[in-house]
């Protein structure tokens, strides 16, 4: 028996095949670090309960991944291991912020798959953030900066209020609990992703009511299964489509407490 971390699968021909894409040997080495990092990490900080490599493979990184995915058809290239990959119509220098990040899913799986755009990891666990400060620099990812606060009190604030081209959400609370997070730090005709596992009818309904408060829309749904474990997933995309009222989001604990609907 040992103790050292197992390699990630390469799987080359899931990458592909799923989302148009696959990492270079650089990006690749970056995420092998990375899942060495977080199960050091475990040791000390409650980041995970997933550390087989093939269950984090397809749960944290290749999940993290499928989110920012573009739902327009991709044209083939001739060159796999060196095309961009194929993500939402934003611009190329994006600002995206990953709230309530953890253990940084999604964002520093975007990162590394997308290293032109500036992301903020957000989380209110400032031991969490300290951590994820160390597997920045260990990654060399120097776009990527971590901020310890509430969702609330930085949708409130002006250096972050429609800042933001695209804001990631997953696994954090319910969706409208998370349209009310995301929103106001977009900008106008930014994207939100909600990463979710199910997804009804009455769930659309209950989030399209919700985002309409907020100056969104839902401008995608996106049903999926994850390619080992055939585990059924969705994405729910918000677009900004107006000025998010200045009442939003609420003060710290409610938009939970009393979730919009």
């Amino acid at each position: 028996m040992t103790d050292e971390p197992q390699a990630l699968p390469q799987a080359i021909e899931t990458w592909q095949t799923t989302l148009n894409w696959q990492p270079t040997k650089s990006q690749q080495a970056q995420l092998q670090t990375l899942y060495e990092l977080i199960l050091a990490g475990n040791r000390q900080l409650n980041l995970t309960r997933i550390t087989e490599p093939d269950e984090f493979w397809e749960k944290h990184i290749w999940d993290s991944l499928r989110g920012i995915v573009s739902w327009q058809p991709e044209k083939e290239t001739d060159s796999p291991s060196s095309q961009e990959f194929p993500s939402l119509p934003i611009s190329v220098s994006a600002q995206v912020i990953d709230i309530g990040t953890g253990g940084g899913f999604p964002g520093i799986p975007v990162a590394i798959a997308q290293p032109k755009w500036r992301v903020t990891l957000l989380d209110s666990t400032r031991k969490k953030m300290a951590f994820l400060d160390t597997v920045i620099a260990a990654l060399g990812l120097p776009s990527v900066t971590t901020v310890s606060d509430r969702a609330e009190s930085l949708g409130q604030h002006p250096q972050h209020r429609a800042h933001y081209d695209l804001a990631l959400v997953r696994a954090v609370a319910e969706a409208p609990v998370c349209a009310e997070y995301a929103l106001p730090l977009l900008k106008l005709g930014g994207f939100a992703v909600l990463y979710r596992g199910q997804w009804s009818e009455s769930d659309t309904d209950t989030l399209k009511s919700a985002v309409a408060h907020l100056g969104g829309a839902i401008a995608h749904i996106a049903a999926f299964t994850t390619p080992l474990s055939q585990g059924i997933r969705h994405c729910i995309y918000l677009q900004k489509t107006a000025r998010t009222p200045s009442e939003f989001p609420r003060a710290i604990g409610v938009p939970a407490k009393q979730p919009l609907g």
